[in-house]
């Protein structure tokens, strides 16, 4: 997956079969540290190289960044046949508690029900992080739910969420031997 636009090039590559694998490279370090660990966590694969107006600030790589990597998720799940599609999974880190609700739904909804205690962690914005999670929904047509229990250091508390997805995720595209199809009433998600 490559997107290029006056802001950012990105190039792309994800296995969502992975093994947790990355080669990661944003130019925002706090931010290539969640996405290696949202694989980690998620046994996804990714190589990601994206060249971004960071001297303007770090909005558009970010979003730039979950809009693409929304776009090859939606395209690696495919015709969704036999994948679980839901996922619900609490994550702690140290003090620090987030529950993330996913449905592989073709509809997307993101609610982010978050208030971090700093402005930024690293050279990262934290109000990015919830434009991060709207791009990458938006793109790959879920239903996710974010919810910080609690927490008080800001780190941690990114950490969780970001490690939460990546085993949310990888919850929610296994494939069922028991689901015929797509699990849906309506034969199609």
């Amino acid at each position: 997956m490559n997107r290029k636009t006056y802001e950012t090039d990105i190039v792309l590559l994800l296995n969502i079969d992975g093994k947790g694998n990355t080669k990661v490279d944003t130019g925002i370090g706090f931010f290539d540290h969640m996405l290696i660990l949202m694989c980690k966590h998620g046994f996804l694969d990714l190589d990601l190289k994206c060249i971004g107006d960071i001297y303007v600030d770090n909005h558009h790589t970010v979003e730039d960044v979950g809009i693409t990597l929304g776009k090859a998720f939606k395209k690696a799940i495919g015709d969704k046949k036999g994948i679980t599609r839901y996922a619900t999974v609490f994550t702690p880190m140290d003090e620090s508690l987030s529950q993330i609700s996913i449905d592989i739904s073709g509809r997307a909804y993101l609610h982010f029900d978050v208030t971090f205690e700093r402005e930024y962690v690293g050279k990262l914005e934290t109000e990015l992080i919830e434009e991060f999670f709207r791009a990458f929904t938006n793109q790959a047509e879920i239903t996710l739910h974010i919810q910080l229990n609690y927490g008080t250091n800001t780190h941690h508390m990114v950490e969780s969420i970001f490690k939460g997805f990546g085993r949310g995720i990888d919850q929610a595209v296994r494939i069922q031997d028991r689901i015929e199809g797509v699990l849906s009433t309506k034969g199609s998600l």
